[in-house]
């Protein structure tokens, strides 16, 4: 398990560049969203529920309560909420260890960071059995740590996770940048005072104040990120 112990010695005064980056896990590095409407689809469909595509885009990038929480809603289901959850999570997994491929750019970025000693921290909704398996494929060495939507109390899109990963590298909020590819995302990472890159999967992302809208993270480089705290400073 990668350490979620605080971070010391991280440099915020008479830096060149973000204090540190924040990255979002699924959707972002890796190209799971997919994945996960997928478990979702199957577990509902043995149930006999068949999901509308629209609600996609509604449980994108969400804790599991609120995602599965929706579709009993809309389905009308007689399961419970645990058991569901238990089911899907164990279905992505599956789905998981016949391969989950990083988004175009992740790698390159991943270690572009880490060439450049960019204090780099993993923060995701996901449960820590989840991001566990899929560092295997991201590469642990490339985190300081790693944060889980269960090792904190209030999860994306309260602003709590993004905190507590500025807090455990000694960073300001504003002093990072967060990377995300959900409107949830993107909401913790505002909300919490942090500067954003948004790379949208499913749902669309508007540009704002404080938040940067590309293609794809083929287009995010070190430079940049030093760029946008520039321009906010």
């Amino acid at each position: 398990m990668t350490s979620s112990m605080p971070v010391a010695g991280v440099r915020t005064a008479g830096r060149r560049g973000p204090a540190a980056v924040l990255l979002d896990l699924d959707g972002t590095l890796v190209d799971t969203e997919g994945l996960w409407w997928t478990a979702e689809s199957e577990v509902f469909a043995e149930l006999g529920h068949v999901l509308d595509d629209a609600h996609r885009s509604v449980v994108v990038g969400g804790p599991m309560s609120r995602s599965v929480g929706h579709l009993i809603e809309v389905t009308g289901t007689t399961a419970a909420l645990p058991e569901l959850t238990v089911a899907i999570n164990a279905r992505f997994e599956r789905l998981v260890e016949r391969g989950a491929p990083l988004m175009p750019g992740a790698a390159r970025l991943l270690a572009e960071l880490t060439a450049h000693s960019v204090p780099t921290a993993l923060v995701s909704a996901s449960y820590r059995t989840t991001i566990d398996a899929m560092l295997r494929s991201l590469g642990r060495e490339h985190f300081s740590f790693t944060l889980s939507g269960d090792e904190v109390t209030r999860t994306k899109p309260h602003p709590e996770p993004y905190l507590t990963a500025a807090a455990r590298l000694g960073a300001a909020p504003a002093d990072c940048v967060v990377v995300e590819d959900t409107p949830t995302g993107v909401a913790s990472a505002r909300a919490a005072g942090c500067q954003v890159v948004a790379v949208p999967s499913v749902a669309p992302i508007e540009p704002a104040p404080g938040v940067t809208v590309l293609r794809s993270l083929e287009e995010l480089t070190v430079p940049l990120l030093h760029s946008f705290l520039r321009a906010a400073s």
